[in-house]
């Protein structure tokens, strides 16, 4: 408590006060979550993603925040524009916060009986198809520079902001990802960087023979273009609108408004859309470094035109704030060669 009560006290300007002149206030404990919740709202500026990212509702999130404000007893957060401005005791709260998460995140690490063990281990957070695809290539990268380097991947969170809170959290050192120009990041650039680790190119691909409604087959090669000039409806594997592949797909179907698709099925996992082309079941977008070797083998065929194609980068993030002497050292090792 009595660290907290030091954090109010740099940020107010006040005297120090005891735990006695706390509870007067009936100030409640301060917790983690509050935490956490914060610098998610700073990483997307927005209410609603920075819920979504920390798997609750809306209100039980905005609930949380005026709490950690009710507790520091100063407004964090410009609720008045959005995209949501942090003001300025919130600015210089957001250091503290990070501080704060890593301290206890790092407690509990060194507290383990394998803490020497796991602090050399260099960990990973990867968005599930880049783990299958970029990730060997990049753990190569990182033992070129660093031959001794270990490595260990963290679970994927299910979602770009969520993912990015593992590196704020003390989960993760790093967190792989694709970026596209019509996925925009909200995020803070004093508190990340990045570095391009790779490109790919998101191919639409179909099973030779394709299944259609009513259990008829057709010829899969070129399928998208045949649609548009005949008005027919193509059976498709849907990424849904707030992942991140289907949201840039959104603006590829804009461009060819002639379109007619018919979901049969909806994943935002790659891998599992792939298994069901694989099959016949329907059109997907794949990033081709996970299709290369089903294309040249025929199993799957270019179901459109590279008008239909699009790039993405492949980028590794970090958090701007000093880390471990092994991560700082082999992050500017990438950095050098990249």
């Amino acid at each position: 408590m009595l660290v907290f009560a030091r954090i109010s006290r740099k940020m107010h300007n006040l005297p120090e006060r005891c735990p006695a002149q706390l509870a007067e206030r009936k100030v409640g404990p301060m917790e983690l979550k509050w935490l956490e919740d914060f610098v998610m709202l700073a990483h997307t500026a927005s209410f609603s993603r920075a819920a979504e990212a920390r798997s609750v509702t809306q209100s039980a999130f905005s609930r949380r925040i005026k709490q950690l404000e009710s507790w520091l007893n100063v407004t964090l957060v410009n609720r008045s524009i959005l995209p949501s401005e942090l003001t300025p005791q919130g600015r210089a709260f957001l250091p503290m916060a990070q501080e704060m998460i890593r301290t206890v995140y790092g407690a509990r690490q060194m507290l383990h009986p394998d803490a020497a063990e796991a602090d050399s281990f260099v960990r990973i957070a990867a968005l599930h198809t880049l783990s299958l695809t970029a990730l060997p290539h990049c753990l190569d990268h990182m033992r070129r520079l660093m031959p001794q380097i270990r490595s260990e991947v963290a679970p994927d969170h299910g979602g770009i902001e969520a993912n990015l809170a593992t590196l704020a959290e003390g989960e993760a050192d790093f967190f792989l990802t694709y970026a596209h120009p019509f996925v925009p990041l909200l995020l803070d650039p004093d508190l990340f960087s990045w570095q391009v680790m790779g490109q790919d190119r998101v191919l639409p691909v179909a099973a030779p023979e394709l299944e259609f409604e009513g259990g008829t087959l057709q010829n899969g090669a070129g399928i998208l273009d045949l649609a548009v000039a005949s008005q027919m409806q193509v059976p498709y594997l849907d990424y849904g609108t707030t992942s991140f592949f289907g949201t840039v797909l959104q603006r590829v179907f804009y461009d060819h408004p002639g379109l007619n698709l018919g979901t049969v099925h909806r994943s935002a996992i790659c891998s599992g859309l792939r298994e069901l082309a694989l099959h016949g079941r329907g059109v997907c977008w794949l990033p081709e470094q996970l299709v290369r070797d089903d294309l040249d083998r025929g199993a799957l065929v270019l179901a459109g035109s590279s008008d239909w194609a699009f790039d993405v980068e492949i980028r590794l993030y970090r958090l701007r704030a000093e880390q471990r002497g092994l991560v700082e050292k082999l992050w500017a090792g990438i950095f050098q060669t990249g």
